[in-house]
């Protein structure tokens, strides 16, 4: 993996760099990523805030509050309306990128899922990962196993 990860929006409008290495990647199969995604869950790859920087083009933003309570800046294209990232108010020192967004994904594995209590019946939902039923109360153990693999 490189030190330097980049990605931008369908359109081309807006583009990024990633300037540090991720803390961890996982999926999220609450109603709102699913919404969001328009698919069966959202993926999520946790990064330092400050490691995030705009190259090209102004992020426009929404906010709401998640299944969790818990709120929730999405930033996104104004113009093709991808979602870029999503910010969380209770957790200001770091950003989830959308991680499908990427220019190569083709290194990303999951660590965990979250809000497995609804998580379409015909996902397959991994033993080997850290699984939530719900938002975990501390992120850190998916931080960990993220380190982990990485480190070998």
């Amino acid at each position: 993996m490189s030190a330097t990860y980049t990605g931008g929006c369908q359109c081309g409008q807006i583009r990024y760099e990633i300037r540090a290495e991720p803390l961890t990647f996982y999926l999220c199969h609450c109603k709102e990523c699913q919404k969001q995604s328009s698919s069966a869950f959202g993926m999520s790859l946790t990064v330092p805030r400050d490691a995030v920087v705009i190259i090209q083009g102004q992020t426009k933003a929404w906010t709401r509050k998640a299944e969790s309570g818990r709120e929730v800046s999405c930033l996104f294209c104004g113009e093709c309306g991808t979602r870029l990232f999503h910010e969380r108010a209770y957790h200001r020192e770091t950003i989830n990128v959308k991680a499908g967004t990427l220019d190569d994904t083709s290194w990303l594995r999951p660590v965990g899922n979250l809000w497995t209590s609804s998580a379409q019946p015909w996902v397959m939902i991994s033993e080997q990962m850290l699984n939530y039923e719900a938002q975990p109360p501390d992120v850190s153990l998916l931080w960990e196993k993220w380190a982990e693999q990485h480190s070998r």
